[in-house]
């Protein structure tokens, strides 16, 4: 495999893992829970965090998908074994799309949905900055969500 998949692969098996420490232990109400209009739950923002990945990953290699967007952000979850689960899956599915990304995907020119084509090796390092990203609202979320069951705000 090449080494920038390997890295990139590695990196994202760290977010999937620092998920995991955040959803474990949560109720279905606490997974479910958005401090404010137009913001998200923990369980929309883990769904949408592995939908983009999954479809950066069929972008990179040039392979078909379905991805519905919207419902990612209307998501929810029963508990959190349920999002385990799914970070379960994740990895499984990084695994198998890594190994077969080459070094020709990573400097071929991909188009992703509407956006303007770019190389493979954008898409994969764009993402993962993207999953950090959700990453830190998944964990403010969690501080805002316990700071008002403390009755603190």
């Amino acid at each position: 495999m090449d080494m920038v998949v390997s890295t990139v692969s590695d990196l994202y098996k760290v977010v999937h893992a620092q998920l995991r420490k955040e959803v474990e232990g949560m109720d279905e109400r606490a997974l479910n829970w958005s401090p404010a209009p137009e913001t998200n739950s923990i369980a929309a923002l883990v769904v949408h965090t592995l939908g983009s990945e999954a479809e950066v990953l069929r972008t990179v290699r040039a392979l078909p998908g379905q991805r519905d967007r919207d419902a990612e952000f209307r998501a929810t979850a029963a508990s959190a074994s349920e999002l385990v689960a799914r970070l379960d899956k994740a990895d499984r599915y990084l695994d198998e799309m890594s190994a077969g990304i080459t070094a020709a995907d990573l400097a071929a020119m991909r188009p992703r949905g509407d956006r303007p084509p770019q190389t493979g090796m954008y898409w994969l390092i764009s993402n993962y900055a993207h999953a950090r990203e959700h990453l830190g609202h998944v964990q403010l979320t969690k501080q805002v969500y316990a700071t008002r069951q403390a009755g603190l705000t």
